[in-house]
């Protein structure tokens, strides 16, 4: 028999198989159940054998390239990484937050004291010097403090408290992220950000004393301030992190680094979006409403920012059931599955 009449019978021979792979692979592998997958990786590794065949016996022909485009989706199908959700999102609240978070104690404790100096210079300028709150108060908030109001109240009577909460978290949430972002500056953009915060909040608790009403500021400050300042710290503290990988690249490129460090930080800014939209809701609902004591708001706030240290150690644990269908990634379960049996079956 000559090579083209092999050549010709041998795809007759396989031209059902192959078809039937086609039509396997219309099929989404992470629908599979686990046997459907490890079937799906032994008609892959015989595709593998049928390319090197058509490779060697017709090694130009349109049969080798539509095998060579059959292989390559296949592979494709194959050659990804496990996409269960849950696990995804177990292993982000369990294990890369809280990695994230231990490796930025240090920058969060310097962020820290800077806020704490900030304010404490806002608290003595204004003191000294109450003509300056025009630096960090607008007209209308200085106007209302002067005739014995907080320009807080009334906020009911403006926007309902569930549009009054989505308008609070989005811009805290753009805060966070600018603070973070800012850090491409070599960290200056977040130590910016920082002091100024510091800054206004020590100069208005200052000029609200002057008029007696540092009270009703801390009351309204008490409910979601400590995590809300808490994470503005550690989204500014993230940011010199990103900074510090372009000052002190750990990769041959600072390119590299940054792409590393804004990957390892990119967990932090995930658990600080969480965290200030229950900030947002409690500044809309919680904040403004005078008829709530001021023990109440510090229950609130407290509580509140315990749940935050207990999320950021990955102390929330999510339970999942495992799906009814596996969403493969196969190189963790039909390839070994696979070469398990065929391990087997060579010893035997």
């Amino acid at each position: 028999m000559t090579a083209s009449a092999t050549a010709n019978a041998w795809i007759r021979s396989r031209n059902r198989v192959w078809a039937e792979w086609l039509g396997a692979l219309q099929i989404r592998p992470h629908r599979l159940r686990v046997l459907q997958a490890q079937r799906y990786v032994e008609q892959y590794r015989a595709l593998a054998g049928d390319l090197a065949t058509a490779r060697r016996l017709l090694p130009r022909s349109t049969t080798t390239a539509a095998l060579e485009s059959l292989y390559a989706v296949a592979h494709a199908s194959i050659d990804r990484s496990s996409r269960h959700g849950a696990s995804q999102l177990r292993a982000l609240f369990r294990a890369r937050i809280p990695a994230a978070m231990r490796a930025l104690r240090p920058t969060i404790a310097w962020i820290a004291l800077l806020f704490a100096l900030s304010t404490g210079a806002g608290l003595w300028l204004i003191t000294q010097y109450p003509d300056l709150i025009g630096l960090f108060a607008s007209g209308a908030m200085i106007d209302k403090v002067e005739h014995g109001q907080l320009w807080t109240e009334g906020m009911f009577n403006i926007a309902p408290s569930s549009i009054l909460s989505v308008r609070i978290l989005s811009n805290n949430i753009a805060v966070s992220i600018f603070a973070f972002c800012a850090g491409v500056f070599f960290g200056l953009g977040a130590f910016y950000i920082t002091a100024l915060n510091g800054l206004m909040l020590g100069a208005l608790f200052a000029y609200t004393h002057q008029h007696g009403l540092d009270g009703e500021l801390l009351k309204f400050v008490l409910a979601h301030g400590p995590v809300e300042l808490s994470v503005m710290c550690i989204a500014a503290a993230a940011g010199t992190a990103l900074g510090e990988s372009l000052i002190r690249p750990d990769a041959p490129t600072r390119r590299e680094s940054f792409q590393r460090a804004a990957s390892a930080l990119g967990p932090v800014l995930i658990a600080c979006a969480l965290l200030l939209i229950g900030c947002g809701f409690i500044e809309g609902f919680i904040s403004p409403d005078a008829r709530i004591s001021m023990p109440v708001h510090a229950a609130i706030g407290f509580g509140y920012w315990g749940l935050m240290l207990l999320f950021l150690r990955g102390g929330v644990h999510l339970h999942a059931t495992a799906p009814a269908k596996t969403q493969i990634g196969f190189q963790h379960r039909a390839i070994e599955s696979v070469g398990r049996r065929q391990h087997a079956g060579r010893a035997q």
